[in-house]
């Protein structure tokens, strides 16, 4: 059974070397009284414990039993409720929860770090609480201080879980369709009636309670998105004194039967004039609703990043074990039968290209995270708004990157495997499975860059992309440094392609739609090749640089830039080719 070990020094070395997290720390009030080097360095070998140990060797079983639905109930797999509850009681799901209701306060920069290893673990673990902490951040910035008080430490303790109620039957993408109505009570609380599909967690038997959010509209309200309002719907509704009263209305009518993440409950949530309280004002819930999604998006991303780590150290492991054949230049192990496949050029390829698109998502993935800290705890109002414009900009690119490359890695340590990979007792083949959600839900990959293109870089003229190129090259302007000149190249790249989108989309409809997925790609290539180039400058600047995993790092690098990023050559032949040939055929002729 393949074993997962989560990655602490290559963690270590992006926050410490790369990133200098812990003077950033130190700087920003809220979160020097919270955290520094020795502390972080402690979470993160707890947190390598509780993944490895506990959740990791949960995930086949998980897998191979499924949530079980009955009557109404949701049954998670054997051993599932006693891991969260151990889980739970560490404090695991307030990690970065704000300390004034029960969170740990700790910084979003080493909670990705956390949820690449809860995902590499057990994806389907990973999900019960990446919903509750997805919630707890939308509570926590646009409810009442009653309800904050009132809901947000038992869900930072674990006793009670959220859950996210957007998608209907006939309304995913375009929430703007969607039916479940709220009406308004005399007592200034609602009741909320529909039906919502698609809900990771809406039921289980992990915690005493669950906080559904869910997406609703009022009598009157304007029509599409501007007519949606969010609600806070617990399971069981909560006496004034915090304890449990009365079942609400609230019903979950079965779950779906999905390709992976079976041990997940995916439940269809029925809402039969259910009990719930407004966050925010009326008519205002998507942009409410979109402090979660966004927060989700980031961490389905790092999914995509968590499977494939996982991947890689199994293949890894593989290729250093299996015998076939010789080597081209001769035997390596001439006392066996044969040598064992990492020697050969494509097993290399694959291996390599795994590695380095991992530990470039790593690197990016933190850098995300060092500017969600900076936009919520930076004194300065100027760093602030440039850190939140980069979230803005970056996040789509995280999700769709993440997922796409988290994809192909699964797929490729399959490979590795050969035929081994096709069958269940080495586990690549769940893998490639439980991956596989991560590029449709929380928006397909192809909504999170029509957002890239659209939004953030046509809609604004630039603006935010200009952030980060300049940004970039701020960086390759210094003296010296490895892959500078590479860096530059392909910021340069991506900016005069910018500039050409900007003009052209003016004169075609279609264009943005056309070439907004190869654009999240080439954006993709050029963050990694940021990341890379900074990494490199990080490992041939430690003193210690000769040792084994310095070297790794800079024999990778040479991978990226060489083998890697000149993928973005075919990207943009694509994206200037323009619409034309895809809409030559008419619809009928398909």
């Amino acid at each position: 059974m393949p074993q997962f070990n989560a990655p602490l020094t290559d963690m270590r070395f992006l926050l410490h070397e790369v990133f200098s997290a812990p003077a950033i720390w130190a700087r920003l009030p809220a979160l020097a009284q919270q955290i520094d080097a020795a502390t972080a360095d402690a979470i993160l070998e707890e947190a390598a414990k509780v993944t490895g140990g506990l959740i990791a060797p949960l995930n086949r079983s998980g897998d191979e039993e499924g949530a079980q639905w009955r009557e109404g109930k949701v049954q998670t797999p054997a051993g599932f409720k006693e891991a969260y509850a151990t889980y739970a009681e560490g404090g695991w799901v307030g990690l970065s929860g704000n300390p004034a209701f029960g969170g740990m306060g700790m910084p979003k920069m080493l909670a990705v770090c956390f949820e690449e290893m809860l995902y590499g673990a057990n994806c389907s673990f990973a999900l019960y609480s990446a919903l509750s902490s997805g919630a707890c951040l939308a509570i926590d910035a646009h409810a009442s201080e009653e309800l904050k008080n009132q809901y947000l430490p038992p869900m930072y303790e674990g006793r009670w879980a959220g859950s996210m109620c957007l998608t209907e039957a006939h309304a995913g993408t375009d929430l703007g369709l969607i039916r479940t109505t709220a009406q308004v009570q005399a007592d200034g609380s609602y009741r909320i009636s529909g039906s919502k599909i698609f809900i990771t967690g809406g039921e289980q038997d992990l915690t005493e309670n669950i906080v559904h959010l869910v997406l609703a509209k009022v009598p009157g309200a304007p029509s599409g998105a501007k007519g949606i309002s969010l609600f806070l719907v617990p399971k069981r509704l909560v006496n004034d004194d915090g304890s449990l009263g009365d079942h609400n209305a609230v019903s979950c009518g079965s779950i779906e039967h999905k390709m992976g993440i079976k041990a997940s409950a995916t439940c269809v949530m029925n809402f039969d004039g259910a009990g719930g309280w407004l966050i925010g004002e009326e008519n205002k819930g998507l942009a409410a609703m979109f402090t979660m999604m966004n927060y989700e998006r980031l961490s389905i991303g790092i999914q995509g990043l968590g499977c494939a780590e996982a991947s890689y150290q199994n293949a890894r492991a593989y290729a250093l074990d299996r015998l076939q054949s010789r080597a081209p230049s001769g035997p390596v192990a001439a006392d066996k039968a044969a040598d064992p496949i990492i020697v050969h050029p494509d097993v290399r390829r694959m291996l390599l290209s795994m590695k380095a698109m991992t530990e470039g998502g790593r690197a990016f993935a933190c850098y995300v995270g060092q500017q969600l800290d900076l936009a919520k705890f930076a004194e300065e109002t100027e760093e602030q708004q440039r850190a939140a414009a980069l979230v803005a900009l970056l996040t789509p690119v995280a999700k769709a990157f993440f997922t796409d490359s988290g994809l192909e890695s699964c797929v490729t340590g399959q490979q590795v495997f050969g035929g081994h990979g096709y069958i269940r007792e080495w586990g690549q083949e769940q893998l490639v499975r439980d991956v596989r959600i991560a590029q449709i839900y929380e928006g397909t990959n192809g909504i999170q860059a029509l957002d890239l293109l659209g939004r953030k870089v046509v809609g604004n003229g630039g603006v935010s992309l200009r952030l980060f190129t300049d940004e970039i090259a701020q960086f390759t302007q210094q003296k010296d440094g490895p892959y500078r000149i590479e860096l530059a190249a392909a910021a340069e790249r991506l900016n005069n392609l910018s500039h050409w989108l900007l003009d052209k989309a003016s004169f075609d409809d279609n264009l943005v739609g056309s070439a907004c997925v190869e654009y999240l790609q080439v954006f993709g290539y050029v963050a990694y090749a940021y990341m890379w180039s900074r990494m490199t400058q990080a490992a041939q600047s430690n003193p210690d640089c000769s040792a084994a995993f310095y070297q790794a790092k800079l024999a990778t690098a040479e991978f990226f830039f060489t083998r890697l990023l000149p993928r973005i050559d075919s990207l943009e032949q694509c994206i200037r080719a323009g619409s034309g040939a895809l809409f030559r055929m008419p619809a009928e002729q398909f």
